[in-house]
């Protein structure tokens, strides 16, 4: 079996969430226990990190991955959903996993997947650890899909578990509540296992101290014991100084993901990786502030806050929900005097009336859909659009041709933003 029959084979046989959506999701773990007792239970045999969160866990998991890499550990990380290529999903220090290994792994088990019908992220997830396993690493960065409690990578016995932040997402199959979206997060927390609360959510901590009480689990609010103050950023890097501990207290680093929200990100990847010192890993400072100055080199990071272009300038982000776009108009704002074009493209089963009224106006709308079936139409995006929030624009559906319109009709001084779903950052050809 070649790579393409491979991929053909899993996307023909297995329903895939990020394609169809609800029809993919089950609330049971049964048949990842399944799929993990027929491979031997492969994620017994490397330690663990496991990282949830409704914005950030993406950044997070990628920044302890890219921290681990600098210590010199072999360092695997599993992440969802891939942008270009099915590989970018399993990752040791960075590299992609062989294309090979994916199609010997499918041909292996192609009875076992016609006959138990995983989910496409259940065989994916099992893929994972069956690779991480026989590659013998020293330490995975696993990240939840969604959720927590039902996910499929909750199988694993972590050395340490992060929750990053809380924010509406997938409601329909969390909760419509923060504080039941926060439940759900909080099932990865394990017996005696620490956890790291990456940002502190007032309303919402009370539920990871009951959960962690339960359990006898570690609590540690990383706000409490790591701080920084923002020194500015430009397009490829951000500085910050650290205000805790005492021990780096005043010091100046780096972090090449320059987004805004990664501000709030910091303190828990700082946590993480300090965390993981305590628990004995080889990881000192140095390992740290290089790991966090070197995200997108050593883990393959791309879509966040991401230049594509100059001339005019365009940026890409894959931020999807109201939370994520707070930050992002906010950070957009800061671009004065230029103005500004937007690419937009929105999946069909989330409510986007909230994103919708976050979007800048004024601004030139370039209204497109990704290819995938759970795409909202650009016709219906348009429609709503100027219906929740008075934005108006062209109705392109093709993501490339859109965004070719955008350069078309922008000024070299003009900003073209291209995002509103991480399928539409997906098809632009300058992610590589």
């Amino acid at each position: 079996m070649k790579y393409q029959e491979a991929l053909d084979f899993l996307f023909t046989h297995l329903p895939m969430f990020q394609r169809v959506g609800a029809a993919a999701f089950k609330k049971d773990l049964s048949n990842t226990l399944h799929l993990c007792a027929h491979l031997g239970n492969p994620e017994r045999r490397f330690p663990t990190v496991h990282v949830a969160g409704t914005n950030g866990k993406g950044s997070t998991s990628h920044a302890l991955a890219s921290i681990c890499s600098s210590a010199g550990l072999k360092t695997g990380l599993y992440t969802s959903p891939h942008l270009k290529d099915f590989t970018e999903r399993i990752r040791i220090d960075g590299v992609k996993m062989e294309q090979k290994a994916v199609a010997t792994f499918v041909e292996t088990h192609q009875d076992y997947i016609l006959e138990r019908k995983p989910s496409f992220f259940e065989i994916t997830v099992g893929m994972a650890f069956d690779y991480f396993a026989k590659e013998e690493v020293d330490i995975a960065i696993i990240e939840v899909g969604m959720g927590g409690k039902f996910d499929s990578t909750n199988v694993i016995s972590p050395d340490l578990c992060i929750i990053t932040n809380i924010g509406y997402d997938h409601q329909q199959f969390l909760g419509n509540t923060l504080p039941e979206i926060a439940g759900e997060k909080a099932g990865i927390i394990k017996p005696g296992v620490p956890v790291i609360i990456g940002q502190s959510q007032p309303v919402l901590n009370y539920v990871y101290r009951e959960r962690a009480v339960e359990l006898g689990a570690p609590l540690i609010m990383s706000g409490e014991h790591y701080a920084i103050s923002d020194r500015g950023a430009d397009l490829q890097k951000r500085r910050f100084r650290l205000e805790k501990p005492a021990k780096w207290q005043g010091e100046d680093w780096e972090i090449d993901l320059p987004g805004d929200y990664q501000l709030s990100n910091i303190p828990g990847m700082l946590a993480g990786a300090d965390w993981l010192a305590k628990l004995g890993y080889p990881i000192r400072k140095e390992h740290i502030k290089a790991g966090l100055a070197n995200i997108k080199k050593l883990s393959g990071l791309q879509g966040r806050w991401q230049q594509i272009g100059e001339e005019p300038l365009i940026l890409c982000d894959t931020g999807h929900n109201k939370a994520a776009w707070e930050i992002i108009r906010k950070q957009l704002s800061t671009f004065e005097g230029k103005n500004l074009h937007m690419v937009i493209g929105m999946v069909s089963d989330k409510s986007i009336g909230d994103v919708l009224r976050l979007l800048p106006n004024p601004a030139k709308y370039y209204f497109c859909a990704a290819k995938i079936p759970r795409a909202l139409p650009a016709e219906e995006l348009a429609r709503q659009a100027k219906l929740e929030a008075q934005l108006e624009g062209e109705v392109i559906p093709d993501v490339r041709e859109a965004l070719k319109a955008a350069r078309k009709a922008a000024k070299k001084d003009d900003l073209i933003f291209v995002g509103g779903s991480t399928f539409v950052v997906a098809e632009l050809d300058e992610i590589e």
